[in-house]
């Protein structure tokens, strides 16, 4: 089977300024200055604040919560003056209809299909679970959208290496009964740091490419 882990050589970015812009619960509102944008995704309760705060190097800029599914908006950071990393709210147990939406929350719905900006959508994996229903569901109904995303799988600390790599196989092998290509994986923890560089070469390399592009 074809390792889709991604490790880079690339040199790391240096993220000099992160800053909180604003919470959002409309789509209209969000910034207008056509920034690339990189947003975070996950089941509640996946460690994405943490992720977050780990990627950034600044601890307490995404909020941490006892409380599962504390996001509900749509959280922009202004990262280095070029690009914004976005945190999204949880998607929720709906279960997928065949109606216009898929069922994981308007707002979220919207923003992943609607928003230009959206250069890369990062899905959040518990690695110390078995694959999810809703997980599976979600990239599915992402990559049916035709939106670049990858896989980031999260609290890698928590459990050995061969548990790991088991989990992580039955999740390729999953994703491979209806997927031909599979999208990128990443390692990650955020006690850890481990991904971060990865993560962050990344996000530069698509930055360089969409520079190129314009």
């Amino acid at each position: 089977m074809k390792n889709h882990i991604i490790n880079t050589l690339a040199i790391q970015m240096n993220i000099q300024q992160a800053t909180f812009i604003s919470s959002y619960t409309q789509l209209n509102k969000l910034p207008a200055d056509q920034k690339p944008e990189f947003a975070f995704i996950g089941r509640s309760n996946v460690g994405k604040s943490s992720l977050i705060n780990m990627l950034t190097a600044r601890k307490g800029l995404a909020k941490i919560s006892s409380t599962p599914g504390k996001t509900q908006t749509i959280n922009h950071f202004l990262i280095n003056n070029e690009w914004y990393l976005v945190d999204l709210p949880g998607y929720g147990f709906a279960k997928v209809g065949r109606d216009t939406r898929a069922g994981f929350g308007a707002i979220i719905e919207k923003y992943v299909k609607d928003r230009k900006e959206l250069t890369c959508l990062f899905i959040l994996v518990d690695s110390r679970l078995e694959p999810q229903k809703n997980d599976i569901n979600f990239i599915s109904w992402v990559g049916n959208q035709g939106i670049p995303l990858a896989i980031v799988f999260t609290k890698t600390d928590k459990l050995s290496n061969n548990a790991r790599i088991q989990n992580i196989r039955k999740f390729e092998n999953f994703l491979l009964k209806s997927w031909e290509d599979l999208p990128p994986f990443f390692i990650t923890s955020a006690t850890e740091r481990t991904g971060r560089e990865e993560l962050l070469d990344f996000i530069e390399d698509a930055l360089q490419a969409t520079k190129k592009n314009n």
